[in-house]
């Protein structure tokens, strides 16, 4: 059961417990999907203009709730087109998403809690900490917001969590929001197949991901054996390669699915030849595609990117073992928006001038 109080964000409710609201107020159930058709196709901003409701179910949804809109501080735009919001959100804290310009249709990466407790070491989100999770509402606020503002939204077709935040550390928020993200008759219609979840290993939680949602799965893996993934990854140490494969290999995967490797290639660290032939013998059971991510560097950032000789011979070996490889040239870099780079900070250029 969810708390309410006098100014809860409707869109912390689902569809089942907003009929059940209504339910305990005499009102019909079906209202429940009519009023969240007007929050999330019709992107009303007020109970008052629901003309399809009673005059006394919209004063009544006035008293006890609100239509959020997330506070949009700035938004940097890079020069390959890549746009950066920063949100404040109710508290006073800050979250950043990102728009990436593909070549025929967006991708929007949103995170799922203020800053991360990982601590990976070459994310600087994590340099940060954790300050809280995000609520439900402010997940799929990210999602409402941004797409209301895109002149051309149709082709917004693609939502990644790999924004700040572990997503299966914010389990139960991030779940019920993936439902209202991929809900096609009261939701916001995005296909599950076009969602794709990142994780850092949290192991304990891959089980219930499976069972709970059909959106895709990304592991952020970044190295192939334990000395080298506990010096970058610290969860590492709780959750060790060979158990993370372990729950891999059991992953439930629906028709026609993979698991996405997501590999960082940091210079000198993991990017060899025998770094490249161990992971290809690593995935080898499991049903899986790999993005190869060569670092983005920030300052103050330890480590540095391979070279492109490097990256392609890493990618040439793992091709020859018959994976599917790409290697993902990060957008808007110079913004600070590109994997590893969020940090909920103002960026100082190409700020979009018509954000107050």
């Amino acid at each position: 059961m969810i708390h309410l109080s006098k100014t809860t964000d409707i869109k912390e409710l689902s569809i089942d417990q907003l009929t059940l609201w209504l339910q305990n107020r005499g009102f019909r159930p079906f209202h429940a999907g009519q009023i969240f058709k007007w929050v999330y196709l019709h992107q009303a901003d007020a109970f008052e203009i629901m003309t399809d409701l009673a005059k006394e179910l919209r004063l009544l949804l006035s008293a006890r709730f609100t239509i959020n809109r997330l506070d949009k501080k700035q938004i940097a735009t890079s020069k390959d087109g890549t746009q950066k919001y920063l949100f404040k959100l109710a508290d006073g804290k800050h979250v950043e998403s990102v728009i990436i310009p593909e070549r025929d249709h967006y991708t929007l990466c949103i995170s799922s809690q203020v800053g991360c407790a990982q601590g990976c070491r070459f994310c600087l989100t994590g340099r940060y900490g954790l300050t809280r999770d995000l609520t439900k509402g402010e997940i799929v606020s990210q999602v409402r917001d941004i797409t209301k503002e895109m002149n051309d939204s149709a082709r917004l077709t693609n939502i990644v969590l790999m924004g700040m935040g572990e997503p299966l550390a914010n389990y139960q928020n991030v779940v019920r929001a993936l439902e209202t993200i991929t809900d096609s008759d009261f939701g916001l219609k995005f296909s599950n197949r076009r969602v794709t979840l990142s994780t850092a290993g949290l192991v304990s939680k891959l089980p219930d991901l499976s069972r709970d949602t059909r959106v895709n799965l990304a592991v952020s893996l970044n190295a192939t054996e334990n000395k080298t993934r506990d010096m970058l990854m610290p969860i590492n140490r709780r959750f060790p390669v060979e158990e993370l494969m372990a729950a891999c290999r059991r992953y439930r995967l629906h028709a026609g699915r993979r698991i996405t490797f997501e590999y960082i290639l940091i210079q000198g660290v993991n990017d060899s030849v025998e770094d490249a032939e161990r992971l290809g013998q690593l995935i080898r059971p499991i049903k899986s595609k790999i993005n190869l991510i060569p670092l983005n560097e920030y300052k103050s950032c330890e480590f540095r990117r391979p070279s492109n000789s490097v990256i392609e011979r890493f990618r040439e070996i793992l091709h020859q073992n018959d994976y599917t490889v790409i290697i993902r040239q990060s957008k808007g870099q110079d913004i600070s928006a590109a994997c590893g780079q969020l940090s909920a900070h103002p960026t100082p250029h190409r700020i979009k001038p018509d954000i107050a």
